[in-house]
């Protein structure tokens, strides 16, 4: 059986190793599962204290996607097998994820990540990470945790608040995907490069004269993909956020959350990429829709690092409450798309039941180290 990550080692004329990373499940479009989670940790764990390795990249298998996501249909088992908690299953895949971004969010060496194809949820989270984030003709970028009743985590608290506008705002509420000049634009990418240059990038890569300095490698990086990236220039795709960023930040002014899902409900427009993001709004669970909004309220001035513990309170109370199992059972299980929510609008959800939410379910933080 294949390894659900695979890890080698580029050789460097000029000295030293480029470190390669692969996720290896094509089938379920390479989204996380705890193995590779798990894997992925040790060993930019050890690649990060090995002086022979001089970067990291880190891509994703096949031409589909890089990382569609985490292992939800996992994480609603282990939520449904304890209702109420804990759910030892899930409780660690997202303790372990959000470890994991937070390595790479502090990563000593340069990372590049290829961001090509479905870049959603936990790949998200991978991509925001990494020093170098590199985007293609092909990269559809989303949050679609609204509806599936989770919200936009793996650190999406911190990048959203940190985009244009409201346009992280306007994402996370209505789970509207983006591409790649879009993902340029918010803050979520660096680089856009064509796909079929690939392979040319880490040939040019390996033959770069690494001196161990992590600015210094960064910038000879930045050279070389700043090159590719002016020879793929004509193939980046029409925005969609940027010319939407006044009506968004109209749409989603204040800091009544139903007054804002009426808004963009109410608003008339024959634009497709706007009919999607009404359609992704009207999908999620109510419920949902107010944890997520207080989640980014509370992040605005939040670090890193207490990011991820808040989102770590908030993600266990949602696995040990029956509202996530209901959202991805009629997304991914029964795939019946109707999902009978614990509430049927805005109105009726009390804020003390979403206050419950950000409650810590353990005397300490899981996360406390971090």
């Amino acid at each position: 059986m294949t390894a659900p990550v695979l890890f080698s080692e580029l050789a460097c004329p000029q000295g030293g190793a480029i470190a390669v990373a692969t996720l290896n499940n094509e089938k379920t479009l390479n989204a996380l599962n705890l193995p590779m989670i798990e894997l992925l940790y040790t060993q930019l764990q050890q690649w990060q204290s090995d002086t022979h390795i001089k970067m990291v990249f880190l891509q994703g298998q096949g031409e589909k996607a890089f990382c569609a996501g985490g292992d939800v249909l996992a994480a609603r088992q282990s939520s449904l097998q304890t209702p109420g908690g804990p759910c030892e299953y899930a409780e660690t895949l997202f303790e372990l994820e959000y470890r994991l971004d937070y390595l790479l969010h502090n990563y000593r060496k340069p990372m590049v990540v290829w961001g090509h194809g479905i870049v959603m949820g936990g790949g998200l989270g991978l991509l925001a990470g990494c020093s170098h984030r590199v985007v293609s003709e092909k990269t559809r970028i989303a949050m679609p945790e609204v509806t599936i009743a989770l919200f936009p985590d793996v650190g999406g608290s911190y990048f959203l608040n940190r985009m244009p506008g409201a346009c992280g705002r306007f994402l996370a509420l209505t789970a509207a995907s983006i591409n790649a000049t879009d993902a340029l634009y918010a803050g979520l990418a660096d680089t856009f490069i064509n796909h079929s240059l690939q392979a040319q990038v880490l040939e040019c890569l390996q033959g770069l004269h690494f001196s161990g300095d992590k600015q210094a490698d960064s910038e000879l990086i930045n050279a070389q993909l700043s090159a590719f990236a002016q020879a793929s220039a004509a193939d980046q795709p029409a925005p969609n956020l940027q010319p939407h960023q006044a009506i968004i930040d109209q749409l989603c002014e204040g800091d009544d959350v139903q007054l804002i899902a009426e808004r963009i409900e109410a608003y008339q427009s024959d634009d497709e990429w706007l009919q999607r993001a009404q359609q992704g709004l009207r999908g999620g669970s109510p419920l949902a829709i107010k944890w997520i909004f207080k989640q980014l309220q509370i992040s605005r001035e939040l670090d890193l690092k207490a990011v991820f513990n808040a989102e770590l309170v908030l993600v266990t109370n949602i696995m040990r409450h029956p509202e996530f199992a209901e959202g991805v059972r009629a997304l991914l299980v029964d795939k019946d798309k109707n999902p009978q929510w614990q509430y049927k609008t805005l109105a009726e959800v009390d804020d003390a039941v979403v206050d419950s939410f950000f409650e810590p379910p353990w005397p300490q933080n899981p996360l406390v180290d971090l």
